[in-house]
């Protein structure tokens, strides 16, 4: 079941990657011969959207590779690597319409409407596609989510490009050009920055969004015969692959097979209460001094 969700989600990248393609192409000549900088903007973004999803198909083909004894974790940060990658790209790309938008606003120039209109709603067709064929994914990871946000943002500029053509098609009104680009700059850069934090937090190996040390402290220690724990750390290899490793002070002097029983216990609870799918915790029965939760 898991392959099959996985092909299938291979599949949409690479259809996807296929459309944008395309529609990169026909936006950079309808840019260039309608003097459109957002509609140019929009082929800039789109060809980001292209490459996100390519990266974004590399990764997950790379992170199913499995793990060897000088890659024990495998290749599972690939599709956050990925992710971190695809959002920079959506930062920088956002300065760049700043750029160019600021140009034009000093610099304003005749666009052919009519060209500029036919070309967007291409660009919106191809768009829609997309993000539909992404949606369902976009919630199961922070790579395909970077992919879909790129293409998400994309949709939402192609819209601001064909109401912008027919404002500029009824009104004359050239302005509204580089205020469009400014606006998806904005957007971009927004959405951009939020998958950079994200990123970078499963990066630096701090504990998950939404998951408190304490709170999982507290439920272990409630737990009969141990007494406390201590030197634990909780991060995340990917955002469903989530460790958890500690030293687990026992209340008395138990057997081996007793701390087994106790481990599973706790494995158990801690897959049902907190979604930890790794758990590694060393029982002891009071031989550390240092008994701080997270160790100096």
């Amino acid at each position: 079941m898991h392959a099959h969700v996985e092909n299938k989600k291979e599949s949409r990248l690479m259809i996807s990657a296929g459309l944008n393609f395309a529609t990169t192409v026909a936006q950079i000549i309808g840019g260039i011969l309608s003097g459109s900088l957002s509609l140019l903007s929009d082929a800039l973004h789109n060809l980001s959207d292209t490459a996100a999803l390519v990266i974004s198909l590399f990764a997950i083909r790379v992170a199913k590779r499995k793990n060897t004894a000088s890659q024990t974790f495998g290749y599972k940060r690939a599709e956050i690597l990925a992710a971190l990658f695809n959002a920079c790209v959506l930062v920088i790309v956002s300065i760049f319409l700043f750029k160019e938008a600021v140009a034009r606003f000093i610099h304003p120039q005749p666009i052919n409407s009519v060209l500029m209109l036919s070309v967007a709603v291409v660009g919106l067709i191809a768009n829609i596609i997309s993000v539909f064929l992404l949606k369902s994914h976009a919630h199961e990871d922070l790579n395909v989510r970077a992919a879909y946000v790129h293409l998400f943002s994309d949709f939402l500029s192609s819209l601001a490009v064909i109401a912008g053509a027919i404002v500029i098609l009824l009104f004359k009104a050239y302005w509204v050009d580089p205020v469009l680009t400014i606006l998806i700059g904005v957007y971009v850069l927004r959405e951009g920055y939020k998958i950079v934090g994200e990123s970078t937090h499963i990066l630096m190996q701090h504990v998950p969004k939404g998951m408190d040390l304490k709170e999982v402290q507290r439920k272990i220690e409630s737990i009969n015969g141990i007494k406390d724990i201590h030197h634990a750390h909780l991060w995340a290899v990917t955002e469903r692959d989530v460790h958890f490793e500690a030293h687990v002070n026992v209340s008395y002097d138990m057997p081996v097979s007793e701390t087994c029983v106790l481990v599973k216990q706790v494995e158990d609870m801690l897959k049902k209460n907190f979604a930890i799918t790794h758990v590694t915790l060393q029982v002891e029965f009071d031989s550390c001094r240092d008994v701080n939760l997270v160790k100096d």
